[in-house]
């Protein structure tokens, strides 16, 4: 039989989240703290199996669900970015942006290992997530990935993977 392959994409209405932020340009240089209403595009590219199927897509429709909930209404804080430095106290984080000491409820705040909060860095943050889930199930083999984070319509970033053969 050929090998075919597919792809699959994934945006169902309910696949958002809405987060508090603020980019990140320069050592001097941020936004001033505010939101997006997120929403996510996944396409997967599988080959097709012999009984017409590449994969149960609801699969990842419930990872992606899972993944957008757990973001969904907090303030995203990058870990990784060397402008902005991150304390925690037993009830607070603070971001240090400059001589600027700024407070957040700890349970207001997910801190993500990620250069900046931007809709190119979270599509990176969601193959990696897709990734971690894709290497620990078996059941099918995907061959490339690609997620679009979309902060407004017509405005959107991408990230992809492939398979290496």
């Amino acid at each position: 039989m050929e090998k075919r392959l597919t792809k699959i994409e994934l945006f169902k209405e309910q696949m958002n989240f809405s987060v508090g932020h603020f980019t990140i340009f320069s050592a001097e240089k941020r936004e001033n703290l505010h939101g997006h209403n997120f929403s996510v595009h996944i396409t997967l590219e599988a080959e097709v199996k012999e009984n017409g199927l590449a994969f149960d897509y609801g699969i990842y429709k419930k990872v992606v669900l899972e993944l957008c909930r757990s973001l969904d209404e907090v303030v995203l804080l990058p870990s990784k970015n060397s402008y902005l430095k991150i304390e925690e106290s037993t009830e607070y984080i603070y971001a240090y942006f400059g001589q600027e000491k700024i407070p957040f409820l700890k349970r207001d705040v997910k801190l993500l290992p990620l250069e900046n909060i931007t809709v190119e860095e979270l599509s990176y943050w969601f193959v990696k997530e897709l990734l971690t889930y894709i290497q620990t199930s078996q059941e099918h083999i995907i061959n490339m990935i690609e997620v679009k984070i979309f902060s407004s319509p017509g405005q959107s970033g991408a990230s992809s993977w492939i398979k290496k053969p």
